[in-house]
């Protein structure tokens, strides 16, 4: 799934799941300190660039409880102009597919996406490394869809290493309610003493993350009703390797043993709740048109 980079195409900025994430600690500045494995699967918010010629950077679409100005995709183009001392305007044209605050680093990927097109775009020829850089200033999630592999996580969530990860199939729930992530991190019923993990402890496939979890669920479980019940829901499916949250929440996943077995689950999601099947990728569909120098 490459896609080349050009104006005015549609791009695409997946979605991620964490396979499992562990609180193994917490900074004296409060920042919690983390273990995770970021997947990308196939379901995408889509963007569209246009250049402008008066060095404006202008958002088009509507966002719901998201203005232009708190817009991540608009904060990333207005990065790379200030890192650049870049001239250039763009219109971003948005199309939201992911929900917004359920864990699944949708607005993430978007600025990540807008980073490594306006890169190329505008010619401006960053590495890999440098973006990355760039791309923790906007926040934590953001710099794993410029690694643009699966990886292993650790520290906020900005020292990455590559995972093999075997071939999968997912279903996503999205329950109908919002989890803010600073009130799960802030509980203080959180699990923040998980013991760490080494990335030769999965080497076998994901077997290994049958037996890992989300810290984050129990509290997000506690709080929000619809969180436990899809969790539940998912975990009595037949066909399923193992269900949990995504995240700070509030979507949830399960990884499947087949394709048909997604799909059929997704089909059979109950009414109230939105599901889909979503194929586990390999690599960011960008990935290639960028290269480490």
């Amino acid at each position: 799934m490459s896609v080349e980079i050009a104006w005015g195409r549609p791009l695409p900025a997946p979605a991620k799941i964490n396979l499992f994430l562990h609180v193994v600690g917490r900074r004296a500045d409060g920042y919690h300190l983390l273990q995770t494995a970021f997947r990308f699967v196939d379901r995408c918010d889509e963007i569209r660039l246009l250049p402008r010629n008066d060095g404006q950077v202008v958002r088009t679409g509507e966002v719901p409880g998201v203005p232009p100005e708190q817009d991540l995709c608009v904060k990333a183009a207005r990065c790379l102009q200030r890192a650049c001392v870049a001239a250039n305007g763009v219109t971003i044209e948005l199309t939201k597919r992911l929900p917004i605050g359920g864990g699944l680093g949708g607005g993430s990927s978007d600025a990540a996406t807008v980073l490594l097109a306006l890169n190329r775009l505008w010619a401006l020829n960053l590495s890999r490394e440098h973006l990355q850089g760039l791309a923790l200033t906007l926040g934590a999630d953001v710099p794993v869809f410029i690694f643009g592999r699966a990886a292993f996580a650790e520290g906020v969530g900005e020292r990455l290493q590559p995972l093999p990860v075997d071939p999968a199939w997912y279903v996503v729930i999205e329950p109908g309610c919002s989890v803010p992530t600073a009130t799960i991190f802030g509980s203080t019923d959180l699990t923040r003493n998980t013991n760490p993990r080494k990335i030769a402890d999965f080497s076998s496939g994901w077997q290994t993350f049958v037996a890992l979890r989300n810290d984050l669920q129990p509290v997000a479980r506690a709080a929000y009703p619809a969180v436990a019940q899809a969790v539940d829901w998912l975990a009595a499916q037949p066909g399923i390797r193992f269900a949990r949250m995504s995240g700070s929440g509030a979507c949830v996943f399960a990884e499947c043993e087949s394709q048909e077995s997604a799909l059929h689950i997704a089909a059979a999601v109950p009414a109230g709740w939105t599901g889909w099947a979503a194929r586990g990728l390999d690599e960011h569909p960008l990935y290639a048109d960028i290269s480490p120098r």
